[in-house]
């Protein structure tokens, strides 16, 4: 029942949003590692978009990712910023991005992100949904440096007002998370 309340909350918000965050990023936000000799190859750097879920990445050339599409209303965060976006209704979706990781394994062409958004507060008419929560996607990058295949853990820490119901908690168990397998594919930005 969470998991339902959860993606039908995701899905009214990608319906209700509009507005773009702006565009000044602040990398100091991003950890990247590497292990090994330390080399980040050039094949990561561009866009990686999922077949589904709404998630992107933009992975620069100095191996930090510079934005991410993330899943909760499909809008695009920067590290470091807050991004306040219009909602139908005279109402906002507020939205400040913890910090965020890229860890790289040569060995096995594994790449790791870790998105954490430390708070969001969405409200539509009289409706609320708020709290935190942090996304990781974990996999190997194909041969020809095209398709990362993913295992996508969310943890959730969601709450939902509405009318008729307060401090509905949405949260998924903190040592589990929720798990979807995802495939990202290298895609050109325009």
């Amino acid at each position: 029942m969470k998991r339902l309340l959860i993606f039908l909350a995701c899905g009214l918000f990608v319906l209700l949003l509009g507005g773009c965050p702006s565009s000044r990023t602040d990398r100091t936000d991003v950890k990247v590692i590497i292990e090994g000799d330390g080399q980040f190859p050039e094949f990561l750097v561009g866009a990686w978009k999922a077949n589904t879920q709404g998630w992107e990445f933009v992975i620069e050339p100095d191996a930090t990712i510079s934005s991410a599409v993330i899943s909760l209303g499909r809008i695009r965060l920067r590290p470091g910023q807050t991004a306040t976006v219009p909602m139908v209704q005279g109402g906002k979706g507020v939205f400040s991005p913890g910090p965020w990781t890229a860890y790289y394994t040569p060995s096995n062409r594994e790449l790791t992100v870790k998105i954490a958004l430390e708070k969001f507060h969405i409200k539509v008419g009289s409706n609320i949904v708020e709290g935190a929560g942090t996304d990781i996607f974990i996999g190997p990058i194909s041969q020809d440096g095209n398709l990362w295949q993913a295992n996508w853990t969310s943890f959730p820490e969601y709450k939902a007002h509405t009318d008729m119901y307060s401090n509905v908690d949405l949260s998924e168990d903190p040592n589990y998370g929720i798990t979807t397998a995802l495939t990202f594919e290298k895609v050109t930005t325009e």
